[in-house]
Parts: C-alpha cells; sequence; structure tokens
C-alpha cells in the first residue's frame, strides 16, 4: 500500500491506501485564499481572512465528506502532548476557540474531523478499523524527539481500547532528508531519545547534519507496535510549488496540514 495523489479539478490532496475512514494530507493547490498564502490555506494564524480559510475547509469538506462545525483545531507548541477530544470539543479552532497547547489529537467519536497544521514538519495519521479511533499528530523535530507518534499510539490504547497491532499510521510530506539541514543539537537530542538505533537515519556533512524524519518517526511507530506504516516520499522543500515550506519561504507561507474523520465501525 502507498500514499497517492488525489485530484479533484484544481484540488490536489494526498491519502494513504491503508486508512478506510476519509482522511487527506494537504497540499496548497485548490483553494481560494491569495498572495503568498495561495492557495488551500489551512492555518487560522497565518493572517489570512477567516473566510478565506473557512471556504478552504468547505472545499476540502466537500471533496472528503465533512462538515466544518465538526472540525477540531488545536494550538500546537512542538511538544509531546496529546488531547483526548469529544462532543464538547466540535468546532475548535474556527466556531469556538483552539483546544490549547498540544500537538496531537485522538478520540472515538463519529463525525469529528481532527486537524494539525505543518510546512516541512510532519504530519502522522492513525486509524484504529477495530474501535474506529483516529489520531492525527504534528511531529516537528522536537515532537519527534519526545516521540510523539508513540504518545499517540498510547493515548488510543489507554482511552479507547486500541491494540497497536490494529492501528493504521500514514506520514505525510514533510523536510526530507535532502534539505533538512541541522547543527549537532538535533541529531543529538534524537540519539539520547533513541540511542544508537537513529544513526542511520542521520548523516553527517561536514560541520552539519542531515536527518530523516519520516524515517525516525516510522522506527517510533514500530516500536510502539505499529507495523501498518505508509510513508509519503513527497519533500516540501524539493516540492515547494506544491507544497509550503518554511524553509524556502522564510515564514511567509500558508499551512498545510492533514485531517482525518472519525466514523462508526459497522459490523
Amino acid at each position: 500500500m502507498s500514499i497517492i495523489t488525489q485530484n479533484q479539478g484544481t484540488l490536489q490532496y494526498l491519502t494513504a491506501e491503508g486508512i478506510s475512514v476519509p482522511h487527506c494530507f494537504t497540499t496548497r493547490l485548490g483553494g481560494v485564499s491569495t498572495g503568498s498564502l495561495s492557495s488551500l490555506n489551512i492555518g487560522t494564524s497565518r493572517g489570512d481572512d477567516p473566510r478565506n480559510v473557512l471556504e478552504n475547509y468547505k472545499i476540502l469538506g466537500d471533496a472528503l465528506g465533512f462538515e466544518r462545525e465538526n472540525l477540531v483545531l488545536a494550538h500546537q507548541v512542538h511538544s509531546d502532548i496529546v488531547r483526548v477530544v469529544g462532543e464538547q470539543n466540535r468546532g475548535a479552532g474556527l466556531f469556538q476557540p483552539a483546544l490549547p497547547d498540544c500537538d496531537a489529537l485522538v478520540t472515538n467519536q463519529p463525525g469529528l474531523a481532527l486537524v494539525v497544521f505543518t510546512a516541512d514538519c510532519t504530519p502522522i495519521l492513525f486509524h484504529d478499523p477495530v474501535t474506529g479511533a483516529v489520531g492525527a499528530a504534528h511531529a516537528g523535530w522536537r515532537g519527534t524527539a519526545s516521540a510523539i507518534a508513540a504518545r499517540t499510539v498510547e493515548a488510543m490504547v489507554k482511552h479507547f481500547g486500541s491494540r497497536p497491532q490494529d492501528i493504521r499510521a500514514a506520514i505525510g510530506p514533510n523536510i526530507g532528508m535532502c534539505h533538512f539541514e541541522t547543527n549537532a543539537d538535533v541529531p543529538q537530542a534524537m540519539e539520547a531519545a533513541f540511542g544508537e538505533a537513529v544513526r542511520p537515519y542521520i548523516r553527517r556533512a561536514g560541520s552539519k547534519y542531515f536527518l530523516d524524519l519520516k524515517q525516525i518517526n516510522a522506527m517510533v511507530l514500530r516500536r510502539a507496535g505499529v507495523s501498518h506504516i505508509e510513508i509519503s516520499d513527497a519533500c516540501t522543500v524539493c516540492e515547494s510549488d506544491r507544497f509550503w515550506s518554511h524553509r524556502v519561504t522564510g515564514g511567509d507561507r500558508g499551512s498545510q496540514g492533514a485531517v482525518i474523520v472519525c466514523r462508526e465501525v459497522t459490523k
């Protein structure tokens, strides 16, 4: 199974073949935002006209099958904090205040649609077809080193009775190893968290280092017991015409991200 590109008119998004509920990794294509936010900006803190953001979510909702009123957005802070979402959180971030600081959301409430934002960081989606639970995580390098992917799995196990071996995970577009150049502090944080096992995903080039955040997050998921993992090969820097990259734009950008909808399990 793989992550594939879907096109509906000008709208373009990616889906994982192993996840059977409505979901997507968004691109920057197919929305109504303008200028440096052109065109499918889903971020609410990028200076966009709120009417444009709402229309962009309507476009996505019409394509995937969700209502904007069922979306749940949070304030992301590059942490390992996971929040459990319920009926009371419906519309958070668009029609009521966003959920407080966290970088992953999980729910088993049918109809709710979870959202995370990215623009070089790693989006990860989770679906348990047995319990119906879903999750979405934003893994920057700090969140990756803090194993937020594993924390998300643990939350699904604790709160919804999921088994890691049942969970399907998909890792979306991010800054690839080809362009994620760092100083020594980032690989040092990864080795402190994961030991020697992380070294195959780190390459040194003089005084700089290049890291493969997709593969590190996949390793974290495997350690958490998840074996069904799909990984996008898209790099937000290499394909900055299709995705926003914070590094390419210097921060003058919109946000793409990921959405997943919880559906009731049918017996």
